[in-house]
Order: structure tokens, then sequence, then C-alpha cells
């Protein structure tokens, strides 16, 4: 089923991800972590639906959306780019297969930190923040989401590596056997892993391999 709802705010994170504020329909539900099809209310772009993550909690009473944007090709989401307050998406129900389980250590790549923000979120304002840690991979240090956010709630907690560039506060290293090695002891915890397949499916090979039990480590689908 469709809903649509008018943009109330746009907001630039970074240089090239967009946080997208929206009305939200009554009675509308959903867990932190879920997802929802999305699309832009015009008439070339209606049935072109992507799925983007809910960086809002349930109780609030407004949607929000942190989105990536991509320029080399005239998509979907290069159309979101040129959005603005006043103009309208079309939103589906709520699915997805991440959910907040218990303690534990959050692995993300790029825009793949979108299902971990409303949950550290939800963890923030019931103060249950506890001893989670997030792992955060990025390419340079200009693509981190919401750096000082997650510096502020998390302290030693969050740690950034970047790619393709060495700067201060940052590891320069990828998210590999050794970088798990070296960050975390124990390996019992819950692992939450979201970003480019690719990289999904090599950090939960090497959380098995380290030990982690394959039923505890949560990706989407």
């Amino acid at each position: 089923m469709g809903y649509t709802v008018k943009i109330t705010d746009v907001l630039s994170l970074t240089h090239n991800v967009k946080q997208i504020t929206t009305e939200k329909p009554k009675n509308y539900k959903f867990t932190p972590g879920q997802a929802t099809e999305v699309a832009i209310n015009k008439a070339d772009w209606k049935d072109k639906k992507r799925p983007f993550t809910f960086t809002s909690l349930p109780k609030d009473n407004h949607l929000e959306f942190v989105i990536k944007t991509y320029h080399d090709h005239q998509g979907v989401t290069h159309e979101i780019d040129s959005l603005v307050e006043g103009d309208e998406l079309i939103v589906d129900d709520a699915w997805g297969a991440i959910e907040y389980k218990g303690t534990g250590t959050f692995i993300a790549g790029g825009a793949g930190i979108t299902p971990f923000i409303a949950i550290f979120k939800d963890l923030e304002r019931k103060n249950e923040i506890g001893e989670c840690k997030l792992i955060f991979s990025n390419k340079t240090g200009d693509d981190v989401i919401l750096e000082s956010y997650f510096n502020d709630i998390l302290g030693e907690n969050f740690i950034s590596t970047l790619t393709h560039q060495n700067i201060e506060g940052h590891e320069n290293k990828m998210v590999d056997m050794d970088f798990l090695k070296n960050h975390l002891e124990n390996f019992t915890q819950h692992f939450y892993v979201c970003g480019p397949d690719a990289m999904v499916k090599v950090v939960s090979k090497h959380l098995e391999m380290l030990g982690a039990n394959p039923d505890g480590i949560t990706f989407e689908k």
C-alpha cells in the first residue's frame, strides 16, 4: 500500500548525503532498522521505487530518511538530490531483517549505516547503549555520516576507518581479519553487519572464522 507524504525538511549531512523529513501517515508502524520502498510523487518517477531505511523512531510524529545520492547516472537518488520542502514522496509499508537483538558490535560500510542510525537513536533514548560498539568504514573523511553524533554517544566505542585517506581520528585500514582481531575480544556477542554486498559477505565470513555464531550475525538478506 502506498502513502503520499509531503517533505517538510531537507538537510545536507555530507557532500552526497541528504536527510529528508516527511509527514507521517496515521497509524504508520515500523521498528528501528526497518526500511520501505520509496518513490518520488512526480509524473516520470512514481513507478521507480527504491528501498530506504527509516532514521526516525517509531514514536516520532514524522518520517526521516538518510539517503546517499549518486550523480554518475540519472537515477532516483540523483532526482532525490533536487527535492525541496513541499515536494512529495510515496512510501509503502515497512519491511526489513535488521533489528536489535542485544548488546553487540555494529559494522557498517558507507550508506549501510542507515539501519543502525535508528537503532542507536532508540538505544540512546532508552539509555541502553551500554557497551555497544560501532565500526564504520568509508572511503574518505568527507563520507562519514553523522560522525560527531556517533562520537558523542559512543566515545571510544566508535571506530571510524577510511580506506582511501589517512587522517587523524580515523584508522586507515580495510575491515579485514586482522582489523577485527585488533578491535574485538569477544566473538560470542551479537554482530550486526550492513553495507555493500561484497563487504557484508567478507566480514560475516571473517567473523565466523574468528568464532562468531552464524545465527548471531544479523544482516539484510
